[in-house]
């Protein structure tokens, strides 16, 4: 394993369709971090966010972590990496414990206690917790206590949502960075990644959907109160619009990624009747309401799966903070507000919270779960994770880290 900088912090979004990695920083004289490298490359060996040829990932990790390092001038060796694809799973379990202190205090050991106790959940032996989120507390029967930490009471319960991933997938992941001389500090959801770097502290404790449109999966992650409420991965995305295409236009794929990235848009407004793209260095017309059509119907049911996770928890057309879009789909012209229109929420594509550095670099949508990873590789390292009741080291939204990430696989 090569030795990671103490100093420096690194995201890894393996992707369907690319693997990107982003670099970060805390610079001294301002406390601030900043982005000092980042690298992309193409990526043929998954589908639909599982690995399915080891060595074409491989090579796709290896190119865009050493981008990355050419780029920041340092060598990495520990990353926090997401896991995807619709294997991750999302259920609500509940802990309960008694206090036996002479005094009835409840401490930090008891609030460990009962969210383990929240854990001890029967699971097929192929899955396994990767994450723990505590969504609220009960003591004696007092209810939405946020910290219990303090209080007296003889009977302490939890609510928490427990997000579980495939043990082969898992392993798969880490046999995978092996190979490319890494390892995984840390293990989250590619939606938990982006929402750490795109929403603000109102929008997580208002209540917001967070819909991040990759090539082959949507994740989909509901905070509310501060809170992780839900956690999905829908195994549909941009990839799907391109095979929608090429069967509606009758075409090769190569030439519908084309139409998708140059024609597709949801604004509702047609410019010509007729559209063409070059590809090979040969012209392709097609009818732009034809188009329009096929477009429209993917990202329509895609949308519907997504309220369908939402009215799973009671939360359809009921999230004040609305919905906010990212990932390489949510930069397709008219998405936020076709987006709007379906779910009758509020809806926007996210834009990167401050940082410093190259930023400018990362603002594509498409590179957002590789800064949160790297976000959140930095707040949940032991020199900068904030204590409770402490703050948090740096200003914002990367300061509500504490309360969302209860738990970690490590």
């Amino acid at each position: 394993m090569r030795d990671h900088p103490p100093e420096s912090f690194v995201g890894l979004d393996i992707g369907t369709s690319a693997v990107r990695c982003v670099i970060g920083m805390v610079a001294p004289e301002t406390g601030k971090l900043s982005i000092i490298g980042h690298g992309s490359s193409p990526n043929v060996g998954m589908r639909k966010g599982v690995i399915v040829h080891v060595e074409d990932v491989a090579e796709a990790v290896s190119k865009a972590v050493g981008e990355a390092e050419r780029v920041s001038g340092m060598q990495i060796g520990q990353v926090t990496v997401n896991i995807n694809g619709s294997h991750v799973q999302g259920q609500n379990s509940r802990g309960v414990i008694a206090i036996s202190a002479s005094n009835r205090e409840i401490t930090d050991e008891d609030r460990l206690r009962v969210e383990e106790a929240a854990t001890i959940v029967k699971l097929p032996s192929n899955r396994e917790i990767i994450q723990v989120f505590a969504k609220n507390y009960r003591l004696d029967g007092q209810d939405n206590i946020k910290d219990p930490v303090g209080m007296q009471g003889v009977r302490l319960e939890v609510d928490t949502h427990i997000v579980t991933a495939s043990t082969p997938n898992i392993r798969n992941l880490d046999l995978l960075l092996e190979r490319t001389r890494l390892s995984a500090s840390h293990h989250t959801v590619s939606s938990l990644a982006a929402a750490e770097a795109v929403l603000s502290r109102q929008q997580k404790e208002s209540g917001t959907v967070l819909v991040d449109i990759g090539a082959g999966t949507t994740n989909v992650v509901v905070l509310e109160d501060g809170e992780v409420q839900h956690v999905a991965v829908i195994p549909m995305g941009g990839n799907n619009i391109t095979n929608d295409l090429a069967i509606g236009l009758k075409t090769d794929l190569d030439i519908a990624e084309a139409v998708k990235l140059e024609h597709a848009d949801l604004s509702g407004v047609l410019k010509r009747s007729r559209v063409g793209v070059v590809v090979n260095k040969q012209r392709h017309d097609f009818d732009a309401e034809e188009i329009k059509m096929i477009v429209e119907a993917r990202v329509e049911e895609l949308i519907e799966f997504i309220d369908k996770e939402l009215r799973a928890i009671g939360r359809s057309r009921k999230l004040p903070g609305g919905a906010v879009l990212v990932g390489g789909t949510a930069k397709m012209p008219g998405i936020a507000q076709f987006t709007r229109e379906k779910l009758e929420l509020a809806a926007r594509v996210g834009k990167l919270e401050s940082l410093g550095g190259l930023q400018d670099t990362v603002e594509d949508p498409s590179f957002y779960t590789a800064t949160g990873l790297m976000v959140l590789d930095m707040l949940l390292a032991p020199t900068h994770a904030p204590k409770s009741g402490s703050g948090a080291p740096i200003d914002g939204v990367f300061g509500m880290v504490e309360g969302l990430f209860k738990r970690l696989r490590k």
